[in-house]
Parts: structure tokens; C-alpha cells; sequence
């Protein structure tokens, strides 16, 4: 980020974590990597808490079985039958734990491989656009070795909500996070961890990559027509030009996002083993009919085409309000902490009081 921070002092424990780098057009010092993954771990992770009762609204929007009547229509009555029907804990922040953590050290990796690719390839005259493409691209994909498991485990617990859920037939009866993963691996091998992998990169690759790069060409652009050089954008700003780069990314890629919900809690077809068996289905009575089963997709294309013919674009974009509105919420909030905390930390490095181990070695000092 084009994020200006100002001198630091240079003994030999900040030397350590002060990295030298490329400058911006600015000719501002671009921070070091320890604080751009401390702002951008505690800028994503603050912000999918927050959000995380709309995105499991999107989940239910997606994930209702499609050979049965849709109980869920629009974000609005989805997100008040949910709260009515299973509350706030057990019902709109189902799955928050795997989320938290693999939000934390997700987005840790995600900026500071961002950060370390951008200055690389601008620090080699490659044209910005191309520069921040790139760089989102590639943290994501260093960053989804750890959230894809997380990404698994809260959207089956989004789908599922509460332990023995009478309000929604997911498929899903998990007890705990810690519940869910052992069920998973069990039955269907730590694999399964991974399910969807394939849709989720699709998805996320060209979401990070078109977020992060809206984001610093509109912050450029505020950064030409509202501040003198070197000053900080305002607050609101900044919400505005995160809300837009996140609304447009989250918008494009909506399709992927359906197809990654339903590929990672779909049930396992017939002859292969399921990682819902019968002791840990939901203990309420479901009857049994001749209903016609559920889709089996089989991968992310066959998919594409499936909901195409048989849903038209409504079955490609479905759940599209809840996402807009998550990715747009979510990617405001995460930049406008990730600037705060990234000021802060400028501030506290001035004052010799961060990172923490110079701090501690000041604290002796003085007692010393």
C-alpha cells in the first residue's frame, strides 16, 4: 500500500524489522512487512467477525438444497427468519470459530506476500495494474493453504447452524468445530479438508487480485484530488474506496462463490462413503418421499453449465446481495483498520515502542 511511514530509528533490533524497499511515487518508505502483516491480520480478521452474520446468510442463500422449495428468498428475510428461528450465536454466527481461525494468519500471509510482490515487481518498473494483479493473485494463493480447511469447516456450519438444527436440513449435525474436523478426516480423509479447493482458488484468485487492485487505484485517485502529498486519507475515504473496490470484485466473481459453496457441502454421491453417517444426522423427523435427490456436481465447470440451464442467471448469481454487500462491508472496514493500525504502529515506532521486542529492550534500559 502507498502508506507513508515515517523515519525510524535504526539500532539493531529495528534493523530487524525494518526491510528496506521501494518507494512510492510519493517517495514515502513503504512499511515494513512485520507491521503490513500485523495491520492486515487484525484489519481482516475484525472485519469478517463483523460481517460474519451476512456471510452466513449468503451460505444459506447458496447452499439450500435446489430439488426442495427454497425456504430462504432475499438477504432481508433470510437474515430475519435465521435470527427469529436459531439466534444470533448458534444461528448467524454458526461457523465463526473456523473462520477466526483461519482469518488471523490467512490474511497475515495474504498481505505480507501482497506487500513483498508488489515492491518486487514495481521496484522493476512493471506497470502498477499489472504490478497489484499479480500481487493479489499470488497472496492468495500463498494464504489459502491455511484458510481453505477453515473455509470448509464454517461453511458447513454456516449450512448446518445450530446442533441438531430443526429449522434447516443441511445434512450437516456437527456438535463443534473440533467435532466437524474429526468427522470430515474420519470418514472421508483429511482430503475432504480440501473440498473445493479448486472452486475456492477460482473464486478467490481473481476476487483478491481485482479488490487489492481497485483498491490502490482508487486510493491513488483520492490520494491526487483530497490530500497533499504525504498527508493520511480521511476515514470515510477510505471506507469508500475499499467499499467499492470490494463490492465490484465480490460482484464479477459471484458465480465462482456459488459453485465454492457447493461444491465444499455437498453430500458424497451414492457408493462412496459420506462424512455425515447415520448416528450424527439431525435427531428430528425428516420424512421420506420420492422427492427427486439433490445435484451431484462434479466439478466446477459441469457446475457453471448445470445451474445455467436449469436456474438461468439467477442460478449463477444466486445469493448476490448478501455477497455484494458482505465483500464491499468486509473490504471497507479491513482497509480502513489495516490504515489505522499500520498509523499506529508509526506512531509507537517513533516513540521506540514498537515492535515489542524493542520496546522490552527499552524498558530494561531505562531500569538498567
Amino acid at each position: 500500500m502507498n502508506t507513508h511511514v515515517g523515519s525510524t530509528t535504526h539500532s539493531p533490533v529495528n534493523r530487524l524489522f525494518t526491510i528496506p524497499s521501494v518507494r512510492s511515487d510519493s517517495n514515502a518508505v513503504s512499511p515494513p512487512y512485520l507491521d503490513v502483516m500485523v495491520g492486515g491480520g487484525i484489519g481482516g480478521c475484525a472485519a469478517d467477525f463483523v460481517m460474519h452474520s451476512v456471510d452466513t446468510v449468503k451460505t444459506r442463500l447458496q447452499g439450500q438444497p435446489y430439488h426442495r422449495l427454497f425456504k430462504y428468498h432475499n438477504m432481508v428475510q433470510a437474515y430475519g427468519l435465521i435470527l427469529k428461528e436459531e439466534g444470533v450465536l448458534r444461528g448467524l454466527y454458526a461457523g465463526v470459530t473456523p473462520a477466526m481461525l483461519g482469518s488471523l494468519p490467512g490474511t497475515s500471509l495474504y498481505f505480507g506476500v501482497y506487500e513483498l510482490t508488489k515492491r518486487v515487481l514495481t521496484g522493476n518498473n512493471v506497470p502498477d495494474v499489472v504490478a497489484h494483479l499479480a500481487a493479489g493473485s499470488l497472496g492468495d494463493l500463498a494464504a489459502s493453504v491455511v484458510y481453505v480447511p477453515s473455509e470448509v469447516l464454517k461453511t458447513r456450519m454456516q449450512l448446518q447452524g445450530r446442533y441438531n438444527n430443526p429449522h434447516f436440513i443441511s445434512g450437516y449435525n456437527y456438535r463443534s468445530t473440533w467435532h466437524a474436523a474429526r468427522v470430515i478426516v474420519k470418514y472421508d480423509g483429511i482430503g475432504a479438508l480440501f473440498h473445493g479447493f479448486n472452486a475456492t482458488i477460482l473464486r478467490d484468485v481473481p476476487y483478491s487480485a481485482l479488490q487489492f487492485a481497485c483498491y490502490e487505484r482508487f486510493k491513488k485517485i483520492a490520494q491526487q484530488h483530497y490530500v497533499e502529498p504525504g498527508q493520511q486519507l480521511p476515514v470515510f475515504v477510505d471506507m469508500l474506496t475499499g467499499s467499492m473496490a470490494g463490492g465490484i470484485a465480490g460482484a464479477i466473481t459471484t458465480p465462482l462463490d456459488v459453485m465454492k459453496t457447493l461444491l465444499q457441502t455437498q453430500q458424497a454421491s451414492k457408493g462412496t462413503k459420506t462424512a455425515v453417517p447415520t448416528e450424527l444426522l439431525p435427531a428430528v423427523p425428516i420424512q421420506k418421499s420420492s422427492l427427486p435427490q439433490p445435484k451431484h456436481y462434479s466439478g466446477i465447470l459441469e457446475g457453471l453449465l448445470w445451474n445455467y440451464r436449469n436456474q438461468g442467471m439467477a442460478g449463477l448469481f444466486r445469493g448476490i446481495g448478501p455477497r455484494v454487500f458482505w465483500t464491499s462491508s468486509q473490504s471497507a472496514l479491513m482497509f480502513v483498520i489495516y490504515e489505522q493500525v499500520l498509523h499506529l504502529e508509526q506512531s509507537l515506532r517513533e516513540k521506540g515502542e514498537w515492535p515489542p521486542n524493542t520496546a522490552v529492550t527499552n524498558l530494561l534500559g531505562s531500569s538498567l
